[in-house]
C-alpha cells in the first residue's frame, strides 16, 4: 500500500476544495511545482496531479503546468487526471513523463473509450470514481450520474484497468475520516486494485486502511491532512514499514 500525496491545480495554483466546490477553495501554494518538489523531497513515491479546471471545463487547462512538474521531475511516478477526453491529451500527458492517467468523467459517459485506452496505452489506465452516496459523480463533481460505482468499475475488469481511484465526494477535504465501508464494498467486489481518497485526517485512518491492504486496497491519496501538517509522509510510510 502506498501514501500518494495529491496536487490539485486550480487557476495556476495548488489547491483543496471541500467536498468537491469549486467555491470552497484553500490556495496552499502558488507554485504546483514547488509543491511537487517538497512532496517529493519529503519522501513520495507517487503523486496524484488533477486539474480541477480541466476536470470541470471538459478539457485540460493547466496542462503546461502538469506537463512541467513531470518533465522536471523524469524519475517521479505521476498520475494525472483532469478533463482528459480525448487520445490526443492522454498522449500529450504520457510523452511529458506520466507513469498513469486517469479517466473519470468520460470513462462514465463513454466506458468504450477505457478499453480503447487501455489497448494503446497499456498498464497506463486508471479510472477515478468519485461517488455521493453510491451514485457516480461527472464534471468535476458538478453531476451526479445514474450509475451505482460498484456497477461501473465492474465494467472495466476485463479491460485493463491499473488501478481505481475511489473517491467520497461528501468526505473529500473535510477531514473527518474515509469512508472506509464504501471502499472496502468497491475493492472486495472487484478484482482491480482500489486507491483509497478523500476524508484523511490524520494518521490513524492511514493505520486503520494498513489492515486493509490484503482486501484490494492499494493506495491511500492524501490531500489537506498533508498541508496542513497533520502528519507527515515519512511518518504515514514507516506504518507500512513495521
Amino acid at each position: 500500500m502506498k501514501i500518494i500525496p495529491a496536487i490539485d491545480i486550480q487557476n495556476g495554483n495548488c489547491v483543496r476544495l471541500k467536498q468537491g466546490d469549486f467555491a470552497k477553495e484553500t490556495i496552499f501554494n502558488s507554485s504546483p511545482i514547488d509543491m511537487a518538489e517538497k512532496w517529493i523531497d519529503d519522501g513520495a513515491e507517487r503523486l496524484h496531479l488533477v486539474d480541477l479546471d480541466g476536470a470541470r471545463l471538459g478539457s485540460p487547462i493547466n496542462i503546461e503546468i502538469v506537463s512541467s512538474i513531470c518533465e522536471k521531475f523524469p524519475s517521479m511516478t505521476f498520475q494525472i487526471g483532469g478533463g482528459i477526453r480525448n487520445l490526443e491529451t492522454a498522449e500529450k500527458y504520457l510523452r511529458a513523463g506520466a507513469k498513469y492517467i486517469i479517466i473519470g468523467t468520460k470513462a462514465v459517459e463513454d466506458p468504450n473509450f477505457i478499453k480503447i485506452l487501455c489497448e494503446k496505452f497499456p498498464g497506463k489506465i486508471i479510472v477515478g470514481i468519485d461517488a455521493k452516496n453510491g451514485e457516480v459523480a461527472t464534471e468535476g463533481w458538478k453531476s451526479i450520474s445514474n450509475k451505482n460505482a460498484i456497477e461501473l468499475a465492474k465494467e472495466f475488469e476485463n479491460y485493463g484497468v491499473v488501478e481505481i481511484i475511489y473517491t467520497d465526494i461528501e468526505k473529500d477535504g473535510m477531514m473527518k475520516g474515509l469512508n472506509v465501508e464504501a471502499t472496502l464494498n468497491l475493492a472486495e467486489n472487484i478484482n482491480i486494485p482500489v486507491i483509497a481518497s478523500g476524508g484523511v485526517s490524520c494518521i490513524d485512518d492511514i493505520q486503520k486502511m494498513k489492515s486493509y491492504s490484503e482486501s484490494g486496497v492499494s493506495g491511500i491519496i492524501v490531500g489537506r491532512a498533508l498541508y496542513e501538517r497533520k502528519f507527515s509522509i515519512k511518518e504515514a510510510n514507516e506504518i507500512f514499514t513495521k
